[in-house]
């Protein structure tokens, strides 16, 4: 019987982990199976622990990554800082491995994928949720000038702003209070999700220069891409790549084995296009 593998969320049908993870199967010859998995919303933890009875290892996505993160027994440095696991790994003496690969499929994304530079530069953030969390220990890493969180409720920024301090220079602000430029912004509120777009200045894009990414992606460029792009951000892309990145750090952590993201990225983008 085949390595088990699932990702558990709800709803989870939409999912494109299944096919990712079967492309990168395929790929370097690894047998596995991964399948969705719709988890109870009032019992995840119990859902959880019956599968890993026999299955290896698991993603997860929204609403449990949080619960992912009580229900492991042991946790990477990533998965601490973060506060919650979008991936389980099933140890040799039977343990649950928490890890976080948002924000390396993040960091990967804008690194490898698209060729940019967070060094030096000035990163404004829009959004103090968990992907936010999940992002900011990889994003500091990389030793960005600074780190602008910006959120509607500035409470929330100002609490990540002082948990990931010691990282480096991170402040929180409201979105009405930003109007200087930066090289870099990174749109992780669910706006887009919605066609809406975060409440900002387009004074914060430099023509030409700015980068813009969006950590949602649909069939056609989102709200917040099409706002970048109608006022001359240097590049304007969505955060497909960080998803295929993620279930590639994901597949390392299970197998050893690190997938080649590029050609998987780029079916979903046909498979995207034909939707």
């Amino acid at each position: 019987m085949s390595d088990q593998y699932v990702v558990f969320g709800n709803p989870i049908g939409h999912s494109k982990s299944p096919l990712i993870h079967r492309l990168f199967a395929e790929q370097t010859g690894e047998t596995l199976e991964y399948t969705t998995s719709l988890a109870p919303l009032d019992d995840f933890t119990a859902f959880a622990k019956a599968f890993f009875q026999h299955g290896r290892g698991a993603n997860v996505t929204v609403p449990f990554k949080e619960q992912a993160f009580r229900l492991a027994d042991k946790l990477t440095e990533r998965a601490q800082r973060a506060g919650a696991v979008n991936t389980l790994i099933k140890q040799p003496d039977g343990s649950i491995l928490g890890d976080n690969t948002d924000g390396a499929g993040l960091v990967r994304d804008l690194t490898v994928n698209h060729g940019v530079t967070l060094k030096g530069k000035r990163i404004l953030v829009l959004g103090a949720g968990g992907a936010v969390r999940g992002a900011l220990e990889l994003l500091l890493a990389e030793r960005p000038e600074v780190i602008v969180i910006a959120n509607r409720t500035v409470e929330k920024a100002e609490q990540l702003a002082k948990e990931f301090s010691d990282l480096g220079l991170v402040f929180p602000s409201g979105f009405d209070w930003l109007e200087e430029p930066v090289d870099i912004i990174i749109n992780a509120t669910s706006a887009s999700l919605s066609g809406e777009l975060p409440p900002i200045s387009s004074s914060l894009i430099q023509p030409g220069k700015t980068f813009c990414y969006d950590m949602m992606y649909g069939n056609e460029p989102t709200a917040f891409c099409r706002w970048a792009a109608d006022h001359q951000a240097g590049q304007a892309v969505d955060g497909l790549g960080m998803l295929v990145e993620q279930a590639a750090e994901a597949f390392f952590q299970w197998r050893g084995v690190r997938p080649e993201s590029a050609p998987v990225l780029a079916q979903l983008r046909r498979l995207l296009a034909q939707q």
